[in-house]
């Protein structure tokens, strides 16, 4: 059985890219995250890993979708080599199929594609903290956005901390 595996890194993102190529592909059993690959913490891939039996094969639309660091990725190979339970990519631009196990370009494709999504994470970290840093050099703000606006502070003794009213 094909058990497909989805997932974005915030709420804000939308999964439909990755649904519609499950979908596309035959794929009618899906779990979906919207967590950071960076943690293991994340309920679709616990109930994918859950449902699927020595056998079966685990699709994702690419392989950094399962993790983000080359150890985590590995480890969750591993894991499911161990139940019998392969991994197949839809749209890497190196094949991956490890049904075959005996197959040595999988097992080749599975790291360096793992070390391609580590790198990608930790180059967009490197890039968004270049941004902050030019962004606060110029004077303009970063981070979420401020509940009390300027006006209002002059005319007030008091503001609202973690959503508490103050006493007037």
């Amino acid at each position: 059985m094909d058990i497909g595996y989805a997932r974005v890194s915030t709420a804000k993102q939308d999964l439909s890219r990755q649904l519609d190529a499950l979908a596309a592909a035959g794929i009618t059993k899906v779990f979906a995250d919207k967590r950071s690959g960076a943690t293991r913490d994340r309920p679709g891939l616990h109930a994918a890993f859950d449902h699927a039996r020595a056998g079966d094969v685990i699709v994702v639309h690419t392989l950094d979708r399962l993790g983000r660091t080359v150890r985590d990725t590995l480890n969750l190979m591993h894991e499911l080599k161990e139940r019998g339970v392969g991994v197949r990519t839809l749209a890497d631009p190196l094949r991956i199929d490890t049904s075959d196990s005996e197959s040595p370009m999988a097992q080749l494709a599975v790291v360096m594609l793992a070390l391609f999504a580590e790198m990608e994470r930790t180059y967009a970290a490197e890039r968004a903290a270049h941004a902050r840093a030019v962004a606060t050099a110029n004077g303009r703000r970063t981070g979420r956005p401020s509940v009390v606006d300027a006006p209002n502070l002059s005319t007030h003794s008091c503001f609202v901390i973690k959503a508490r009213p103050c006493a007037k």
